[in-house]
């Protein structure tokens, strides 16, 4: 690992200019920051602990939820608030890692994690994500775990959060600070897809961190469920994932929102297929057809086309479980 400079940030306006210079990275929990370091994937001059700073709280506003950038993912996920009001965020973050990066792992962090795309990893292959330029190993190599959705000929690797998966179908804010002050983004626009730039991972610009996310109030609690399917039950990334959350009255939907993981660069809403579900009864027919339109659009490469048949599979079965029809 080369050696660094470190540094602790005491007030939110020190850490912004020190992340200012160039080659100077924030690190929290460090869960993805330290294994990258490790690898060689990533070699800032200079890290800034925001540990201490006040981006902890979890609490009500006027509209929602906020929940500080620096609340570790355990603390989120058993919080009487969010679980009263955004069980389908506890657990989507449940369902990710394992119990002890759950207990160092920030909701920043989580949302700035890198892909675990093997070939972004290893220093040896081609990845235009990790050397822009290079090539991408996964397109012809051993493509399982990657995406069926948004891909560009530089990049097929997938955004490996559980939790945002949750904070898209929730359409979360997520709120930024910088030198210009304070901006806010759409969950769903937050972060990337590969296009022609893969090293680019989310719209934050250069200056900027994370402060915190909010979360409007919404009639999901009562029916919403996160479905992860994987290799093994604990600490695997998913194959599919989905967040399934339904506003259901007298058994016809109102609302719907629907959200992917494991399929995409980023979060993967599902918009044509939330829309197909309204004035809809919820019943596993409708849930059917909603999940095939979803579809529309995905590819599969050699070793992940079974996901074009289990992505269906797993949406389909995820509203049946919101809906409690299972």
């Amino acid at each position: 690992m080369k050696q660094f400079q470190y540094t602790r940030a005491q007030t939110q306006q020190s850490a912004l200019e020190a992340i200012a210079k160039p080659g100077t990275k924030i690190i929290a929990g460090g869960t993805n920051l330290i294994d990258l370091m490790k690898r060689g994937v990533t070699a800032p001059d200079k890290l800034v602990d925001i540990t201490h700073l006040p981006l902890k709280n979890i609490s009500t506003t006027k509209t929602g939820i906020h929940i500080g950038a620096l609340a570790l993912n355990s603390a989120v996920s058993e919080n009487s608030l969010v679980l009263e009001k955004q069980p389908l965020l506890s657990m989507a973050l449940k369902a990710g890692a394992s119990p002890q990066l759950r207990n160092m792992a920030t909701v920043g962090g989580n949302m700035m994690q890198r892909t675990r795309c093997t070939y972004f990893y290893d220093t040896t292959m081609p990845c235009n994500k990790r050397a822009p330029g290079s090539g991408c190993g996964a397109m012809e190599g051993i493509n399982r775990m990657h995406a069926i959705f948004g891909a560009s000929d530089k990049c097929i690797a997938v955004n490996p959060s559980d939790m945002s998966v949750g904070l898209a179908a929730l359409d979360a804010v997520a709120i930024i600070a910088g030198k210009k002050g304070e901006r806010r983004i759409p969950f769903t626009e937050f972060h990337r897809l590969p296009g022609e730039h893969p090293e680019l991972d989310n719209h934050l610009a250069a200056g900027e961190m994370i402060t915190g996310i909010e979360i409007p109030d919404n009639n999901f609690a009562k029916n919403s469920y996160y479905l992860k399917v994987r290799d093994r039950q604990s600490y695997a990334f998913a194959l599919v994932s989905v967040a399934a959350a339904l506003d259901i009255s007298n058994g016809t939907i109102k609302n719907a929102r629907l959200a992917m993981g494991g399929v995409a660069h980023k979060p993967w809403r599902l918009f044509d297929a939330e829309k197909s579900l309204i004035g809809k009864p919820a019943t596993e027919e409708s849930f059917k057809q909603a999940a095939q339109i979803a579809m529309q659009g995905a590819k599969g490469y050699q070793y992940n086309s079974f996901k074009l048949k289990l992505a269906p599979a797993t949406i389909t079965e995820a509203l049946k479980h919101a809906a409690g029809l299972v």
